[in-house]
């Protein structure tokens, strides 16, 4: 059976489909993060930032529009934040309160996929204006079930190994290994499940196809350029 071409879109579709979601799901929050720093202080500065997040997924659910998965991962955030900004000052729970996101972040990530809505898919969708076919194609769904699971999976050790660290380690090898461990374990991730997803598409003979916008008139006119 020959699967349909998977497209990818053009850096002009990419930026008019993601600017929209960036700024809902991960610059609004933000920014109300910095209006209420200095009024209410960090702690509760972040509880609102909360609301905010939570509220923009009620109000989605309930009008039945699309949960952008960058609002889901900024609320994940912000709830693991916020907890541990209510708990102790201790430099433990300083350094803890980045390991407890990553771990609750990872657990998204897992759930997601018997959910039946892979996370990766969903943030993936905030970034990228895929075609339906594309959407649809089985590859590129089996690639976001895994890429979830692989996220997971990394997420949840990078945390193991960031709480070892802290409390094995001195605070100056701790903050050394975890500048690093991160950068590198999300680039392995990504990069093992794209030379993965490469491998899979050659083998199943289905072809990658870029598009290009070009403007006639006031009308984008996608075009076409099979790899």
């Amino acid at each position: 059976m020959q699967h349909p071409p998977v497209v990818i879109p053009s850096i002009r579709a990419v930026l008019r489909h993601a600017l929209p979601n960036v700024i809902e799901g991960k610059l609004v929050p933000l920014l109300i993060f910095i209006a209420f720093l200095e009024l209410i202080g960090a702690t509760w500065a972040l509880v609102v930032a909360l609301v905010w997040s939570l509220g923009a997924i009620a109000f989605r659910t309930a009008t039945g529009r699309r949960v952008p998965g960058l609002i889901v991962l900024s609320a994940t955030t912000l709830a693991a934040r916020t907890v541990a900004a209510l708990a102790t000052g201790s430099m433990v729970v300083y350094f803890l309160q980045p390991t407890i996101t990553t771990f609750v972040v990872g657990a998204a990530f897992l759930v997601s996929v018997p959910l039946g809505t892979p996370l990766a898919r969903k943030l993936a969708y905030d970034v990228l204006p895929f075609d339906d076919d594309t959407k649809s194609h089985p590859l590129v769904e089996r690639f976001f079930v895994r890429l979830s699971l692989s996220w997971a999976f990394t997420s949840l050790v990078n945390a193991s190994i960031t709480v070892w660290l802290l409390l094995t380690q001195t605070t100056t090898t701790f903050v050394v290994v975890k500048s690093v461990l991160g950068p590198i374990t999300g680039a392995v991730t990504i990069g093992t499940m794209a030379v993965w997803f490469w491998i899979s598409l050659s083998r199943s003979g289905t072809r990658i196809v870029w598009a290009h916008h070009r403007v006639v008139g006031h009308v984008d006119d996608p075009v076409l350029a099979p790899v």
